[in-house]
C-alpha cells in the first residue's frame, strides 16, 4: 500500500492482504494513521455485566457481544466451539499472540486466505443501564441511563474522531439499544460518520427459532436462545443442571408490535425459560445464523457510498405560502 508503514509487523501486513479484525489495543500511537486510513470499518462490542440466572456467566452479554463483534470480517465459522477470546484471535490474522512474543512472524495459518474487509476491533463496553427485572439480583452491576447515554456518546465520538467514520456496534444487551441509538444520534449531527447498530439477538429470526426449539417460547432473558448463544462461543462457562425450566410469562394474544417493561413479571427469578432446550448444537447453529448475517450486513454497509457530513448552516427558505417561525419560537 503506497505511503502506508506496516504497522505491528508482518501481522498487520497480513491483515492488509487478506482481511480480518486487529485490536486498537494493541496498535502503536505513532502507527494508528496508517490502520486507520486502510481500515474499512471500526467495531465496538457493548455488553453488559448483569444476572442471568444460576447457570448462565454474569458476562454472557459480553460473551455473545465480543463473539459475534470477532466474527463481523470473516468469511469462517469453521471452530464454533471455541471462546470468545479464541474465536477473536482466529477471526484476525493480525492478531497480536505471535506480536506479543517475537515482535512479529508469519502470518496465522488459520487466517481466511481470500482477502475480506478490514476492521479494527476497540475494546468492549462492558457496563450498561440495566432494567429494574435484573437490577436487584447478584452480580448486576448497573449504571444509569442518562449516564450511560453520554458515556457511549463519548466514546463513539472519540472512536471517529481516531479516524473511523464507519463505525459498527454489535450489541449483546437488549437495553442498550435505546442508550445506544440516542448516543449514536448525537455524534451523528457533530461528525461525518455512518453508525451501524446491530443486536445479535435479532439476526435469528423466531420462525428459526421456533424450528431449533419447538413452540415452546424460547427468546426470553436466560431462556434456551440467549444460553444456547452462548454455548455457541464458550461452553465451558454454561451449567445446563443448575436450573429447572421457569417457563416465561406469555405474551399478550395480539400480533401488533409494542414494548412492555413491567416491574417484576410472574413468573421470574431475574431470567426465565425452558433452558433444557439449550444445547452445544443449537448454539453452534445460532451462531453460524447470526455470523452469516451479520457479515451480509457489513458487506452492504462498506459497499453503500458513505454519508456527507452534518451541517449547521440555517434552514433552507420556506416553501411558498409558509410563513417561518418568528424568532424565538420552536422545539
Amino acid at each position: 500500500m503506497d505511503g502506508v508503514t506496516t504497522p505491528a509487523g508482518d501481522h498487520v501486513a497480513a491483515w492488509l492482504a487478506h482481511g480480518g479484525l486487529v485490536p486498537v489495543a494493541r496498535v502503536p500511537g505513532g502507527e494508528l494513521a496508517a490502520v486507520a486510513a486502510a481500515a474499512d470499518f471500526a467495531v465496538l462490542p457493548v455488553g453488559a455485566v448483569e444476572w442471568h440466572g444460576p447457570h448462565l456467566p454474569l458476562g454472557t452479554d459480553l460473551i455473545l457481544a465480543e463473539g459475534f463483534a470477532a466474527e463481523s470480517a470473516t468469511g469462517t465459522t469453521e471452530s464454533a466451539t471455541r471462546t470468545a477470546g479464541d474465536a477473536a484471535r482466529a477471526t484476525a490474522p493480525a492478531l497480536a499472540d505471535g506480536a506479543a512474543s517475537s515482535g512479529g512472524g508469519t502470518p496465522d495459518e488459520a487466517a481466511p486466505p481470500a482477502a475480506g474487509p478490514r476492521g479494527v476491533l476497540f475494546p468492549a463496553v462492558a457496563y450498561a443501564a440495566c432494567p429494574g427485572q435484573t437490577r436487584p439480583w447478584p452480580g448486576t452491576v448497573a449504571i444509569r441511563p442518562e449516564i450511560a447515554v453520554g458515556y457511549l456518546a463519548d466514546v463513539i465520538e472519540g472512536i471517529v474522531a481516531a479516524g473511523f467514520p464507519r463505525l459498527l456496534i454489535v450489541n449483546g444487551h437488549d437495553a442498550n439499544m435505546s442508550t445506544v441509538r440516542a448516543a449514536m444520534e448525537w455524534v451523528s449531527g457533530r461528525r461525518t460518520a455512518s453508525l451501524l447498530l446491530v443486536n445479535w439477538f435479532q439476526l435469528v429470526t423466531p420462525a428459526e427459532t421456533t424450528e431449533l426449539y419447538g413452540p415452546q417460547v424460547s427468546r426470553g432473558h436466560g431462556g434456551a436462545y440467549e444460553t444456547s448463544g452462548v454455548l455457541g462461543f464458550d461452553p465451558g462457562a454454561v451449567r445446563l443442571g443448575a436450573v429447572d425450566d421457569l417457563p416465561p410469562k406469555p405474551k399478550l394474544p395480539v400480533t401488533h408490535p409494542y414494548v412492555l417493561v413491567e416491574s417484576r413479571p410472574d413468573p421470574w427469578q431475574g431470567w426465565s425459560g425452558h433452558v433444557s432446550l439449550a444445547d452445544e448444537p443449537a448454539g453452534r447453529r445460532v451462531r453460524e445464523l447470526a455470523g452469516t448475517r451479520l457479515r451480509e450486513v457489513v458487506a452492504a454497509w462498506v459497499a453503500a457510498a458513505p454519508p456527507a457530513p452534518p451541517t449547521a448552516d440555517p434552514l433552507p427558505d420556506p416553501p411558498p405560502g409558509v410563513d417561518p417561525l418568528p424568532a424565538g419560537e420552536g422545539s
